[in-house]
């Protein structure tokens, strides 16, 4: 039986999770309840041995909400972005996420920590703790002199995408659309440009992962820091929005940064369909893209764990070692399979963060 590999992976969603089901925030993360993607269980049990940890703010509910999974079934689609979201609400909530996700640190006896570091990561490796980063999903609790971007910087903020879909102050998302190019809208505002600055004074990594193109153009215009989409597919591969096209992909791999394959059936199945029901092809045709284009070097995972369908190969953070075998039957040797499971996303950690 082959060891398991140990797993980073560039973006989940258990905080939104909890923030949905705050009353069982204990069974949720220490117990496990058969329901969702993760937990601490499950964690160790699939080698998920780190990644990023989103604060997300949802948008307020309305009656249209129903209806979206049945569209998302059915492409093609283009979803109307919801509205942007007012400064005081959302800050409160991302800092009820970050605090919530020191809770998790603190309940975990020592199982799971939240790192500031590439050092602190490959430190809590060794000693077999599940090591967190603290990622921000939509830049909304980010006030337009990034006043609040220093604070959250303080309590252990390393990653952060100016926006997730919805326009923010400081640019525009791409909406949910299949088939689409992501080239949506108008790129960063003043705000944006500013954030993107400030972002590389903190050495704070800028996900791409929802930006439109116009935006992720300016991105890469301003910063000096590598390009990385923590969880996207290839546009090449399957049309969606939210997919990086080939332009992109040489930008990214020019930049010295990477992406993590996102394993949301809507970005993955060339049909944009949501049915978890698929085998192992469309995973496979977008490494091998994604590596084809970017280099073995500068591909990982951005699983979206808790925040989307995923094949039914996977189902869960325990299902990561099945993953890993169809990889391996595909050919990937283990040198290979260590730079994508692990070793990638420490090299841009550390060639952002520095250390």
């Amino acid at each position: 039986m082959q060891e398991t590999i140990p797993v980073f992976d560039g973006h989940n969603d258990i905080l939104y999770r909890i923030l949905m089901e705050p009353e069982a925030r204990e069974a949720i993360w220490l117990t496990g309840q058969g329901k969702g993607h993760l937990d601490l269980p499950r964690m160790k049990a699939g080698g998920f041995a780190g990644g990023m940890f989103a604060i997300y703010v949802p948008s307020p509910a309305t009656e249209e909400d129903d209806g979206i999974e049945a569209l998302m079934d059915a492409p093609p689609y283009a979803l109307d972005l919801p509205a942007p979201l007012p400064l005081r609400e959302s800050q409160a909530v991302a800092l009820g996420l970050a605090g919530q996700l020191l809770w998790m640190e603190r309940a975990s006896g020592g199982a799971f920590r939240l790192c500031r570091t590439a050092a602190g990561i490959e430190a809590a490796r060794a000693e077999g703790v599940i090591a967190g980063v603290m990622h921000m999903e939509g830049a909304e609790a980010i006030d337009e002199g990034c006043d609040a971007l220093h604070a959250f910087h303080a309590m252990g903020l390393r990653s952060l995408g100016p926006v997730w879909s919805r326009p923010t102050v400081f640019g525009h998302g791409v909406p949910f659309a299949f088939p689409s190019s992501p080239d949506t809208g108008p790129g960063l505002t003043e705000a944006g440009r500013r954030l993107v600055r400030e972002c590389n004074a903190l050495r704070v990594m800028i996900d791409l992962s929802h930006l439109n193109e116009k935006g992720f153009d300016d991105v890469a215009r301003l910063s000096d820091a590598p390009l990385v989409a923590t969880h996207s597919n290839a546009h090449a591969v399957a049309p969606s929005s939210r997919n990086l096209t080939d332009r992109q992909l040489d930008m990214i791999r020019e930049s010295g940064g990477m992406v993590g394959l996102n394993f949301a059936t809507v970005f993955l199945r060339p049909d944009g369909r949501r049915d978890p029901e698929m085998g192992w092809e469309a995973v496979l045709r977008h490494l091998d893209h994604l590596i084809g284009r970017l280099g073995e070097d500068h591909v990982g995972f951005g699983s979206d764990f808790d925040g989307a369908t995923v094949p039914e190969g996977i189902t869960d953070v325990a299902g990561l070692p099945r993953l890993i075998a169809a990889l391996r039957g595909h050919g990937f040797g283990e040198a290979l399979l260590g730079k994508l499971a692990w070793g990638n996303w420490l090299s841009v950690l550390r060639r952002t963060w520095g250390g």
